[in-house]
């Protein structure tokens, strides 16, 4: 580590020199100290974990040539426990901001090379003050994750630190973007300053998350398990949903980054940012009656309809390996950026249940805070039935998507492709709650539940009583399906705005999204709303 003996740094320590020109090299030399961390053993060590060093990792993220570094001779001032002795230039954190795709970002990015990335008083102060920064400039917020937590030398006053973090985390919420980018471990308490975030990215192989460690839950419970398995990018990326993107490498990672900034506002009071686009508005998407069967009992690919309609088949999905039976992704469509939900019929035929409900919840209100319009393309059997659902709150959690959506005031559009049945029918943004306005294909079924259990109820004891029973149920399915489940019932009574090709879904979404872009739509006067949790 760098300390106050270090030979390198006696010119510093001393008188300084009369000559400015002398004082300007001595400045140059304290800078490219700072940026050198402790030395090249430290840095060979990074390399050899597979990790980048901090600014290699910065390098990646910004522009070239446009990152301003802000405090790079920052030292603790802690005493004790030999910290007296080793008071390195940074104190393990780089901050500052630059240029991503010519837009002004903020970052601060941990230096494992110095106390292991932990967070003392100097630190947590750095990172405060460049969190305020970056919410009074109206500018995304992005950490570079790389620390073992709290710096256990400072005691209580590295803790007070973390909660400086969270409180300015949720004070930018929903006002600035805010991307947490987990490159190393994250323990404890730290872990809930990503929770926090609007996006989570993970490396594979080199980044954790938990509360508590493997030697911890091996203490309490006698269970081995490694880091990767216990809170790895796989497990929160698939399993927990705690992480919203996972790569091979920080360099994908952060390429990734770089594309998500560039669909994201600047802040909440500005539109994301549009682009010219040469895939044409009015084109023709006849390929979308070959992906979607008319059949509403065979299974199809979602994603290839998304990547059908929206501006050259490019889209980012969000929490893709998590609750698949529903799809979040950010696209374009005529140049402008619009979130999508749609329902997965190739998971779980695509059904609602708790996991989806808080994936879409989440993302619609992500969408909502960011004022990127909402599509939602709907092909929903209901909600997953079962003991395990009910006890797990399926009720509470669906709550979540449908408070999300009658909460936005984000233009919102809603297409229903096939199967829109019960209450999930209406839960996926149906005109009923709000939607600024629906369509359907003509090959949708809107309906309180399928015909077959329609006509089961409605019909119980009539088929009950027949001499042909099967023949009978046949006939009553076949006429409830043409009585109150054909594709004009609900444009008839208004309850969708038109029935539209197929083909010219693309061209009819982009039209309406122009002319809904001026909306303003204001919430009541209240502090805020009880939402479920």
């Amino acid at each position: 580590m760098t300390t106050t003996e270090d030979p390198a740094l006696a010119p510093l320590t001393g008188p300084p020199p009369a000559d400015s020109r002398a004082r300007a090299a001595l400045l140059a030399l304290a800078k490219q100290t700072a940026k050198d961390g402790p030395g090249p053993h430290a840095t060979e060590a990074q390399w050899a974990k597979g990790k980048l060093t901090v600014h290699e990792r910065l390098a990646l993220l910004f522009d070239e040539g446009s990152f301003q570094e802000t405090e790079p001779l920052r030292r603790h001032r802690a005493t004790g426990f030999g910290l007296e002795d080793r008071r390195p230039y940074t104190d393990g954190v780089v901050t500052g901001w630059g240029t991503v795709h010519g837009r002004t970002v903020f970052a601060y990015a941990h230096d494992f090379r110095i106390f292991g990335g932990s967070l003392g008083e100097a630190h947590a102060q750095k990172i405060h003050k460049l969190m305020d920064l970056a919410r009074e400039a109206g500018a995304p917020l992005v950490s570079l994750s790389d620390g073992a937590g709290a710096r256990i030398q400072e005691g209580v006053t590295a803790l007070a630190g973390y909660g400086g973090i969270f409180r300015r985390n949720v004070a930018a919420s929903g006002v600035i973007p805010q991307i947490s980018v987990m490159l190393g471990p994250c323990a404890g308490g730290a872990t809930y300053s990503p929770a926090l975030t609007d996006f989570v990215f993970m490396v594979r192989g080199t980044a954790q998350m938990y509360i508590t460690g493997p030697d911890v839950v091996h203490a309490v419970t006698g269970e081995r398990i490694t880091h990767d398995r216990l809170g790895g990018a796989d497990v929160h990326a698939a399993v927990s949903g705690a992480a919203h993107f996972a790569h091979e490498d920080e360099g994908e990672c952060l390429s990734e980054v770089r594309y998500l900034l560039s669909l994201l506002p600047q802040n909440n009071r500005e539109l994301p940012p549009s682009v010219p686009s040469e895939d044409p508005a009015d084109r023709r998407c006849e390929a979308l009656f070959d992906l979607v069967p008319a059949d509403p009992g065979r299974s199809y690919d979602m994603r290839l309809v998304i990547e059908e309609i929206v501006d050259d088949g490019d889209c980012v999905e969000v929490h893709a390996p998590w609750a698949t039976n529903i799809v979040c992704a950010l696209a374009r469509l005529g140049g402008h950026v619009v979130g999508l939900v749609a329902n997965q019929p190739a998971s779980l035929a695509g059904v609602l249940d708790i996991h989806a409900s808080e994936k879409a919840a989440r993302f619609v209100q992500m969408c909502d805070a960011f004022s990127i319009p909402l599509v939602t393309l709907v092909d929903v059997p209901g909600f997953l039935p079962g003991k395990d659902q009910e006890h797990g709150g399926i009720i509470r959690h669906g709550a979540k998507l449908l408070y999300a959506y009658c909460n936005a005031t984000v233009p919102r559009i809603s297409l229903v492709l096939r199967k829109a049945y019960g209450g999930a029918y209406i839960v996926m943004d149906s005109q009923s709650i709000g939607a600024d306005l629906t369509y359907a294909w003509p090959t949708n079924e809107i309906a309180v539940m399928g015909a077959e259990g329609a006509a089961n109820v409605v019909f119980r004891r009539e088929i009950a009583q027949a001499a042909d029973p099967e023949a009978v149920r046949a006939d009553r399915i076949k006429q409830y399906r043409e009585e109150l489940m054909h594709p004009y019932y609900a444009a008839e009574r208004g309850l969708v705005d038109d029935v539209i090709d197929p083909a010219e879904t693309r061209a009819v979404l982009i039209r309406s999204l122009a002319m809904l872009r001026a909306k303003r739509a204001d919430m009541p006067a209240r502090k805020h709303g009880n939402q479920p949790v």
